[in-house]
């Protein structure tokens, strides 16, 4: 059923902020159908997702897809795209979307910077070089697998989820016997004293995005950082 009122569906592969919830693995590619069958433009949030974040260098597609009926008709990307070296953004589109745009109808407070072009041409020189896509891919699978443990060992444990290296934990939080709460942000505490930054959202998910070149060794200290963070807060 096509609905003129509707022009686009713009969504993030995954949802980082609510929680680094990961869709199953067939819902892009069915929406992206969807979408082409009702000729509404498909777009990607990969601002956080995007460039070897999660074992792909855009999630919402595999890298090896050439058939443009089942991309993303649109694409944003941002900080990855310089490594965090310097402001800069973009959107990757079809020619048949960008044509619309004609000289003085779009404006872009970075747009047309040589510098920030400059920068992310050498970060994603940098990503396929170093093998950062492949990278991410690996440990991710090994922090999730190492993180399946504690889901296992401790009852408030909940899940854990993710793609690559985005991932999250998620935990229950309860009352302390003191009265006091247990909640991500007290475990986040414990993380940091212990020697490891992260991120709570929402009061019972940690989420958890190392820098793509992380090594094997760093992730595991890292893994045993919370395995010894999580055996406090039980």
């Amino acid at each position: 059923m096509k609905d003129p009122a509707v022009c686009a569906f713009l969504v993030e592969p995954i949802q980082g902020e609510r929680g680094v919830y990961t869709p199953a693995s067939d819902y892009i590619p069915r929406a992206i159908a969807a979408c082409k069958a009702r000729n509404v433009l498909f777009i990607a949030d990969e601002i956080q997702t995007g460039i070897a974040r999660t074992g792909r260098l855009l999630c919402s597609v595999p890298d090896d897809e050439r058939d443009p009926a089942k991309r993303p008709d649109a694409v944003i990307l941002a900080k990855a795209l310089s490594g965090g070296m310097y402001p800069v953004s973009a959107v990757l589109a079809r020619d048949e979307v960008m044509s619309v745009f004609t000289p003085g109808t779009h404006g872009s407070t970075y747009g047309g910077n040589p510098m920030g072009a400059r920068v992310a041409m050498e970060a994603l020189a940098i990503v396929k070089d170093e093998g950062l896509t492949a990278n991410a891919e690996r440990l991710g699978s090994m922090f999730r697998e190492e993180m399946g443990k504690l889901v296992g060992q401790y009852g408030f444990i909940k899940l854990v989820r993710g793609k690559g290296l985005l991932n999250a934990i998620v935990i229950d939080p309860r009352t302390a016997h003191d009265g006091s709460p247990l909640s991500a942000w007290e475990l986040c505490l414990l993380l940091r004293d212990n020697g490891l930054l992260a991120k709570p959202t929402h009061g019972d998910i940690i989420r958890f995005a190392p820098p793509l070149v992380i090594s094997e060794e760093q992730l595991m200290e890292s893994c045993r950082i919370i395995a010894v963070s999580v055996q406090q807060f039980a």
